[in-house]
């Protein structure tokens, strides 16, 4: 094999984006047939199943790797026609970020405000687990991502951004009728605030705390925001782990106190982008770093 017809990598990733080859047809104006005909023609090209003829279809992993060079094509021709001038450079960029929740609820969002604006880029954002970004990254569905992991991707850069604090608190009442006695022996059964259940935040705390006998208890409220779970939080229905940045104005007006002085959590965040000589991805990045700078901890 020498070299990957891109017209096939592009009907790939049309299949891929609009979930059905009839669908990829009807977006490149071609035939359903003419669609199969590329993609098992890219199949026996490579050597290797791309898709799972699923509804929706999905990648498989050899089809991710083709699925993300395909993308990385498509902002190369963006960049190269804007330099060049030419018709429909003028069109603006799609920048596609994968974002964990609390950093979108707490300092992402600046970075939206400070790109200047003659750069002309327009931000899809997925929100996702600091611990799961980097699987759409890998996956070809965003081109840059904050992430708790230090190990790149293939085919991507990586940098630190700093680190995020938890504290661990709850509502004053629940923790005045609640969190009497040692905590190691209390905090195991009491209600707890979880952001979904692949989240084992808190039950890591408890980990830490009874020193590997249990995590948290399995009485537990899944709140999948990051603003919701503050707020079940503050209402009492069991304690967690939120953002400094988030608790801190709670705990000055007496909605929140820390139950546990000292025990603080820090995460430490990444940016990890495709290597790609891009004008708007390395404009992103370095507005990233400055927010993320002023906001997290070094």
């Amino acid at each position: 094999m020498t070299d990957l017809p891109l017209d096939q990598v592009r009907t790939l990733l049309a299949v891929v984006d609009e979930g059905t080859f009839d669908a990829a047809a009807a977006a490149l104006h071609v035939t359903p047939s003419a669609i199969s005909q590329r993609v098992k023609a890219l199949e026996q090209r490579t050597g290797r199943v791309l898709l799972l003829r699923t509804k929706p279809v999905r990648p498989t992993e050899s089809g991710e790797v083709l699925v993300r060079l395909a993308r990385q094509v498509a902002r190369l021709e963006h960049d190269a026609y804007a330099e060049l001038g030419l018709s429909g450079s003028g069109e603006p960029t799609r920048v596609s970020v994968a974002v964990n929740a609390d950093s979108l609820a707490t300092w992402f969002l600046r970075v939206l405000t400070r790109v200047p604006e003659e750069m002309r880029l327009y931000f899809e954002l997925r929100r996702e687990d600091e611990d799961h970004t980097a699987a759409l990254l890998r996956e070809g569905v965003v081109m840059a991502a904050v992430t708790s992991s230090p190990d790149p991707v293939p085919g991507c850069s990586v940098r630190s951004l700093g680190r995020m604090r938890y504290l661990p608190v709850a509502a004053p009442d629940f923790a005045a009728r609640r969190l009497g006695g040692p905590l190691e022996r209390v905090l195991p059964d009491l209600p707890v605030v979880a952001f979904d259940r692949r989240d084992d935040f808190q039950d890591g705390f408890v980990r830490r705390l009874t020193r590997g006998r249990c995590g948290a208890s399995a009485l537990r409220h899944y709140v999948p925001t990051s603003e919701g779970f503050v707020e079940a939080v503050v209402a009492g229905l069991g304690w967690g782990l939120v953002p400094e940045a988030q608790a801190d104005t709670l705990l000055h007006a007496g909605r929140l106190v820390e139950f546990a002085p000292g025990r603080t959590v820090d995460v430490p965040l990444y940016w990890q982008q495709w290597k790609l000589d891009s004008p708007a991805l390395a404009q992103v990045a370095e507005t990233v770093a400055a927010a993320a700078a002023e906001a997290l901890r070094v």
